[in-house]
């Protein structure tokens, strides 16, 4: 709950006018959980019901996974309004949703929106074929086939008349119940009539007490205020109001602060404020450039857009760069520190997670799970724990030191250098997806060193200085890490450049 929380936290400051919706399995115990996301500031939280699925779902899944969303919603409304958390955060559900019946009866039991897949693509033309991951839907919904989807007749007219009578269905059923809005009745358990129980003596077995109870301890049944995510005070607005004129007309601009643990999602919001003006292209290259000094919360840097550079003297914590997006960060000790850089951790885990390009260099080690996710950024550190690489599908990855276990489980794109010094480095990668090779390519060789050098430029490492100075020795130390498929392309990308060049060659002798 603490990681969705700062999740939910760095969201809202990218885009403080987003609303944060956390989906939950409708199971049992799905109560506990949605208690502990309404603490973690969501906005919205959807239980979902086990009735419904997508086409590309197992049929096991889809028979099995999760219960049905009347239970999962009752446990979930009853939980939060006994916590006092129902009044801060909207209640979704879905799972076959199909009439308006469906929908007063959820209400009844504490949602405010409805969810409704099946029954809309229904509308649209869907026959349920279940192939929708195969790209050969017959009716040309689910496919990028152009000839099946000329299949396609469904119209946005269809979904208009659909939503229409469902709409109507419902205001007759509130009618007849005597309320005027949707929200009167939501929560309102007590307006549950259960039917005759008929022929069948079974039914009478059944006791529903517990799924209609109704916690009546004076606390909101529907959300009645906004959820309080306290990012008036973040560190970015003071960043935002000093950096306006490289935000506004892109003139180079340098700040320093000084920064503690506290101070979490530092650049976020300075990041969405120049998203929202400029798009992904940012800003012009080292137009912000910001100095701290101290100790990082967690996700320095997080979505850090083009254009602007931190430079950190001192210790971040975990989720440093997570969701880079063309920023460069670089990260040192103090100056007055006197240990050896190389040996020392000085950042947290998971950092760069889900980067798609920028710049990381640190001088350091870090924790677990670096470049998790990475499909674009440049990273280069001095060594890393356990599950470095992981599912990294791009970029380049470059350790001057040790690594934990597990190295590149599921890499498979971007290439990855490791300074093997130990000559141990085979025991602790994950060799299912990847294969290990001396640098032997000049192309290769070269990128390694303009890597090094940068993180000599941008940190001052002495290790860096110590590789380089002595490089055509300790080159013959590194591993090259590159992920099977990956070089299978690289190598026919390769080879169509060089039969282009010689089918230019041939055209010119001609």
């Amino acid at each position: 709950i603490e990681d969705l929380a700062q999740l939910i936290f760095d969201l809202k400051n990218v885009n403080p006018k987003a609303k944060v919706s956390v989906k939950l399995v409708a199971e049992s115990g799905v109560g506990t959980i949605a208690a502990g996301v309404a603490k973690a500031k969501a906005d919205l939280i959807v239980i979902s019901g086990s009735e419904g699925g997508t086409g590309a779902s197992p049929a096991s899944s889809i028979r099995y996974a999760g219960i049905s969303p009347e239970l999962g919603l009752s446990e979930t409304q009853q939980t939060l309004v006994l916590n006092n958390l129902r009044g801060q955060v909207t209640l979704q559900t879905d799972g076959q949703l199909k009439t308006g019946r469906d929908i007063i009866l959820m209400a009844m039991l504490g949602a405010e929106e409805f969810g409704f897949a099946t029954s809309a693509l229904i509308v649209l033309g869907c026959v349920m074929m279940r192939k929708c991951h195969i790209n050969t839907c017959p009716v040309g919904v689910a496919t990028q086939n152009e000839e099946l989807r000329k299949r396609f007749h469904g119209r946005s007219e269809y979904l208009i008349n659909f939503f229409t009578f469902l709409a109507q269905e419902v205001r007759e059923y509130l009618a007849e119940i005597g309320v005027e809005r949707l929200e009167d009745i939501v929560g309102r358990t007590d307006l549950i009539v259960r039917k005759p129980v008929g022929n069948n003596p079974k039914h009478k077995l059944l006791n529903f007490d517990k799924l209609l109870a109704r916690i009546d301890n004076g606390a909101a049944l529907f959300r009645v205020i906004d959820q309080k995510h306290q990012i008036d005070e973040v560190k970015d607005v003071e960043i935002i109001k000093a950096a306006r004129e490289a935000i506004e007309h892109g003139k180079e601009v340098s700040l320093e602060y000084a920064i503690g643990n506290t101070d979490r999602s530092a650049g976020t919001m300075l990041s969405g404020v120049i998203a929202a003006k400029y798009g992904e292209k940012g800003l012009p290259e080292n137009t912000l450039n910001v100095k701290f000094k101290g100790s990082a919360g967690q996700s320095f840097g997080a979505f850090l857009v083009q254009g602007i550079n931190f430079k950190l003297e001192g210790e971040a914590n975990d989720y440093l760069g997570k969701g880079l997006s063309g920023g460069r960060i670089s990260l040192r000790p103090l100056v007055r520190s006197n240990f050896e850089a190389e040996k020392n951790t000085i950042a947290g885990n998971t950092l760069l997670y889900g980067a798609t390009s920028g710049e990381v260099y640190i001088n350091g080690r870090v924790g677990e799970r670096f470049a998790v996710r990475n499909s674009g950024a440049i990273a280069v550190v001095e060594g890393a724990g356990d599950h470095c690489c992981e599912y990294m599908t791009g970029g380049r990855v470059v350790v001057l030191g040790e690594t934990g276990r597990n190295f590149a489980a599921g890499m498979s794109g971007g290439v990855a250098y490791v300074w093997n010094k130990n000559g141990d480095f085979d025991y602790y990668c994950n060799m299912e997806m990847v294969e290990l090779s001396l640098i032997e390519e000049t192309s290769y060789r070269k990128e390694l060193r303009e890597l090094i050098e940068q993180h000599y430029f941008h940190t001052g490492s002495k290790l860096a200085r110590t590789l380089l100075d002595d490089w055509n020795r300790y080159i013959e130390d590194f591993i090259q890490i590159v992920p099977i498929e990956y070089k299978k392309v690289l190598q026919e990308e390769q080879m169509r450049k060089l039969q282009e060049k010689i089918a230019g060659m041939q055209l010119i002798n001609n």
